[in-house]
């Protein structure tokens, strides 16, 4: 701007060549460059005494400053393209980290539009946000969308996803407690089926110790007692016996 501006005064030719120059216009076009000067800059050249001295070490000093600028760009550019979202990262969170990139890329004196960080902000979330991703293509205009609306929408996406995990994960513990329960029943089954057993086989033992009735012998009861089955089936064939003798007697 400033070299502009002497051009149009015709006073350029006073920084631009080491010619014995006239010394009004000298004067004149380093009040003029001194008036454009931050207050700390100006103290660091009002030890030149030409003008061309001062725009030299002016040229010098911003140039490098030019250099670094640029610089820091391309690493912030290559910082933005290689950002990812995490599957476990929450939307606000790396939403916060594009905005810090906006705010330093305004600090170096370029300004990062909405339009980009909208489309790298959807094309940088994990697969989960696919069906929100898509809604938002297909219904809104990514140009003129609104940083900030991108990532509401994804957090209310979010917080819906959320839900439906702590539900889930509510109806499987029901179906684990449910489970045990199970189990637990079939332990105590298991358990009263065992001590059955051992009553049969106390019970077992316990039948040694009786004494049959009819017989007198021990390890059974009278109505299990088989021998007085033999007796009465030896009457019966004694009976028999006898009745064929008399039949034939007569």
């Amino acid at each position: 701007m400033m070299e502009s501006i002497l051009k149009a005064r015709g006073l350029f030719e006073i920084i631009s060549t080491e010619d014995n120059v006239d010394e009004k216009k000298e004067n004149i076009t380093t009040a003029m460059v001194f008036q454009t000067l931050p207050q700390d800059v100006l103290m660091q050249v009002a030890q030149y005494e030409s003008a061309k001295e001062v725009w030299d070490s002016i040229k010098v000093k911003y140039l490098d400053a030019d250099l670094v600028q640029k610089a820091r760009l391309q690493t912030l550019r290559s910082e933005l393209e290689m950002l990812r979202m995490k599957a476990n990262e929450k939307v606000s969170d790396y939403g916060g980290k594009l905005s810090s990139i906006k705010a330093k890329f305004k600090g170096l004196g370029e300004t990062l539009k909405d339009k980009v960080l909208v489309r790298k902000l959807l094309n940088s979330v994990p697969k989960k946000f696919l069906p929100i991703v898509t809604s938002i293509e297909q219904c809104q205009d990514l140009d003129k969308m609104l940083f900030e609306e991108a990532v509401g929408r994804l957090i209310a996406f979010e917080e819906r996803l959320k839900s439906q995990d702590e539900h889930e994960e509510n109806y499987q513990d029901k179906l684990l407690m449910a489970s045990s329960s199970n189990q637990g029943r079939r332990r105590n089954f298991n358990k009263v089926g065992k001590g059955r057993g051992r009553d049969t086989k106390q019970g077992e033992q316990d039948k040694n110790k009786m004494r049959c009735y009819n017989c007198g012998e021990f390890g059974h009861l009278a109505y299990e007692c088989i021998k007085w089955k033999e007796k009465d089936k030896n009457e019966v064939s004694h009976l028999v016996y006898h009745s064929d003798e008399d039949s034939a007697l007569l």
